[in-house]
């Protein structure tokens, strides 16, 4: 399922808004994080409906890969 280009840009500032808050981190960091993620490339493929997902769910699992890639 493919979304709208223009609602699905509204949803990547949300989720990354939140991601930031959530991290203590500056949007920039946050922004530049997000667009090297798993959970960017999910969404912005449809993948399993991942932009239909909530931006808190979306937020906390942006959270765990940055955890995970904070421990490496």
């Amino acid at each position: 399922m493919n979304a709208n280009p223009i609602l699905l840009q509204k949803k990547y500032a949300r989720v990354v808004e939140l991601f930031a808050e959530e991290n203590y981190l500056s949007l920039d960091d946050a922004l530049a994080f997000f667009y090297e993620s798993k959970v960017y490339e999910l969404m912005r493929e449809g993948s399993s409906d991942m932009h239909c997902m909530s931006d808190q769910y979306l937020s906390k699992d942006l959270s765990e890969e940055y955890e995970r890639e904070r421990r490496m």
